[in-house]
C-alpha cells in the first residue's frame, strides 16, 4: 500500500515545479493504492470452484452417495431429489466460501492475470488523464504520470503534441526509475526521479519560452 507523507507531497510538488521550469510542458502526478476492485476476477474464480465441484461429483457419483449417507443416514437408498439437493447445497456452499475468501485483496490480486492488471491500470490512467490533463494546456503539452501501487504498475499518458515527437520507449528510463523505487518501498523517491526524467524529455522537445505559464497546479494527487 502507498505510504505518502506531507513531506513526500512537498518533494513531488517541488520536483514537478523544477521539471516544468525548463519547458512548456505540464506534468500531472497521480498515485493510488489500486486501480480496480477486480470483483469480476473473484466471481470468475468462485464460478470455477462451483464448476469443479459439479465436475467432481459427475465424474465420481459414488462420492455424492457417500455424502448423502453421511448427512441423511445410510439406512436406505436416497431419492434423486435428495441427491440433487445435497449437490446443490455443496456447490452453493463452495461458491460462497470461495467468494468470501477472495474478499482478501492480496489473494485476489495474486489470482488476477498480469495482462488484466496492465489493461485496467492503463484504462484508469487514461480516464484520469482525460479529466486532469488532456487539452488543458494551450500547446497540448500535458502529461500524466500515474502510479498504481497495488498492481505495481505505472503509466505515462501524454497529450497530442507530446505524442507527435515521442514513442512509448521514450519514457522507459522514467518508468524504470519509478518502479525500482516503488518495489523498494520508496514510492515518493520513484515519483521524484521519474518526474525529473520526464522534465528532461519535455525540455528537449518543448523548451520554455517567455509566454509560458503554469496551467496545471504542481502537486501530487493521491487517490
Amino acid at each position: 500500500m502507498l505510504r505518502l507523507s506531507e513531506e513526500d507531497h512537498r518533494r513531488v510538488a517541488e520536483a514537478v515545479a523544477k521539471a516544468e521550469a525548463g519547458s512548456n510542458g505540464e506534468i500531472v502526478t497521480i498515485a493510488t493504492p489500486l486501480s480496480d476492485s477486480y470483483h469480476d476476477v473473484a466471481l470468475h474464480w468462485a464460478v470455477a470452484v462451483l464448476i469443479a465441484v459439479l465436475a467432481f461429483y459427475a465424474a465420481i457419483p459414488a462420492s455424492l452417495s457417500w455424502v448423502s449417507d453421511l448427512v441423511l443416514g445410510g439406512w436406505s437408498d436416497h431419492s434423486l431429489r435428495e441427491l440433487l439437493t445435497i449437490l446443490l447445497v455443496i456447490a452453493t456452499a463452495k461458491f460462497t466460501i470461495a467468494l468470501l475468501i477472495l474478499k482478501w485483496m492480496p489473494l485476489r490480486l495474486w489470482l488476477t492475470p498480469p495482462q488484466t492488471k496492465t489493461r485496467r491500470v492503463r484504462r484508469r490512467a487514461i480516464e484520469y488523464f482525460k479529466v486532469g490533463a488532456e487539452r488543458r494546456t494551450i500547446g497540448r503539452t500535458g502529461i500524466l504520470l500515474y502510479l498504481s501501487a497495488g498492481e505495481r504498475r505505472a503509466e505515462i499518458v501524454a497529450d497530442e503534441a507530446i505524442l507527435k515527437v515521442t514513442t512509448p520507449e521514450t519514457w522507459g528510463e522514467a518508468m524504470e526509475a519509478l518502479l525500482t523505487d516503488v518495489k523498494a518501498g520508496r514510492p515518493a523517491d520513484g515519483i521524484v526521479a521519474a518526474v525529473g526524467l520526464i522534465g528532461a524529455v519535455l525540455a528537449k522537445h518543448f523548451p520554455r519560452d517567455s509566454a509560458d505559464m503554469n496551467e496545471i497546479p504542481d502537486k501530487l494527487i493521491e487517490l
